[in-house]
């Protein structure tokens, strides 16, 4: 096996954030599930900009998030994604670059333009995500590059982009290049509402390609129908090696080898938005993995960058990440 030249690559939905303070009536009114991501359409989208407040604009999706916390953090990073030729993905790119990230995968020329995901934070600091997926449904199993996934130590799979067929595909072919390589493959779960759309094919990737799976409470137990959280922690360590699974204000378990290592989420002053929080959580612990540091360390790193990340609104740190971690972080 030849040795990596990077730590991680990320594979998902290329989104540029618009995000907006909103009361909870707001949501009710507008029919939207509190703290949830619904899929909409390029009709509903433009509704829902034109009745939202002002708005702060950034780069975003789940595992770019993730990518630029990384690179944050000193890690070594690529990401593949589908963005269009327009505006808004001439943005996504220069932003994930900038942020330290290898970004190579071809813009569309045609079709549907860049997703953006419109981010509504109420004032408990709950994120609720209405997504235009608009050129990422395009990604597919030929935007994959073999070099750049042999390369990583690790591949990345964000489940918020599970929805499209081609997009599965797309996971599976780089699941067996990451393998065939030597590599490990992560997947983060993303939503429950999305587990409950694929769950079979959700349990089928997780079982069959999957070695350190990412997931919220309320993921786990809808990937394995059940409401106990202790039920669906037991089901998963039949399928991966390393589960990191995370409970909000309490904390994270890491379950690998029959063992399991309790976290204390990281102390913050104040909750402002938590748009980002998982994603953050999954740049720590794998910065951690990659540099083969205990498990409960990289559970510690992942829970210090959530931190910093749910203190102000936005799914970006604010700050450099190193030094955070070197200030006396984990």
């Amino acid at each position: 096996m030849t040795e990596a030249s990077l730590d991680v690559v990320g594979i998902g939905n290329a989104i540029v954030d618009v995000i907006a303070n909103a009361e909870d009536a707001f949501l009710a009114r507008e029919g939207l599930v509190k703290g949830t991501m619904a899929l909409i359409d390029a009709e509903r989208a433009d509704a829902l900009y034109q009745m939202m407040g002002p708005a702060i604009e950034a780069s975003g999706g789940s595992a770019g998030n993730t990518m630029a916390g990384l690179a944050s953090l000193g890690g070594t990073g690529a990401y593949i994604g589908k963005v269009h030729d327009d505006l808004l993905g001439q943005i996504y790119r220069h932003d994930i670059t900038a942020a330290g990230v290898r970004f190579e995968t071809p813009a569309a020329t045609s079709g549907p333009g860049t997703a953006r995901c419109l981010i509504l934070v109420t004032p408990d600091g709950q994120r609720t995500m209405n997504t235009y997926l608009g050129a990422c449904v395009e990604l597919g199993p030929a935007d994959i590059d073999p070099e750049t996934v042999a390369a990583a130590r690790i591949t990345y799979l964000e489940g918020y982009l599970f929805d499209p067929p081609s997009a599965q595909q797309a996971f599976r072919r780089a699941a067996a290049i990451a393998h065939a390589a030597g590599r490990q493959v992560a997947l983060s779960l993303s939503d429950p509402f999305c587990v409950g759309r694929h769950r079979a094919a959700f349990r089928d990737l997780v079982a069959g390609h999957v070695d350190i799976l990412f997931a919220n409470e309320a993921e786990i137990c809808s990937l394995y129908e059940t409401n106990d959280f202790g039920t669906a922690a037991a089901a998963v360590r039949r399928h991966v090696a390393i589960a990191a699974l995370t409970r909000s204000a309490a904390g994270s378990v890491i379950l690998a080898a029959g063992v399991e290592h309790p976290v204390a989420a990281a102390t913050v002053a104040r909750v402002v938005d938590t748009t980002g929080a998982g994603d953050l959580y999954a740049s720590g612990f794998l910065y951690g993995l990659t540099r083969a540091l205990p498990l409960p360390i990289c559970g510690e790193i992942g829970s210090l960058c959530a931190a910093e990340i749910i203190s102000h609104v936005g799914a970006r740190p604010e700050i450099k990440l190193s030094q955070l971690l070197a200030e006396g972080g984990a």
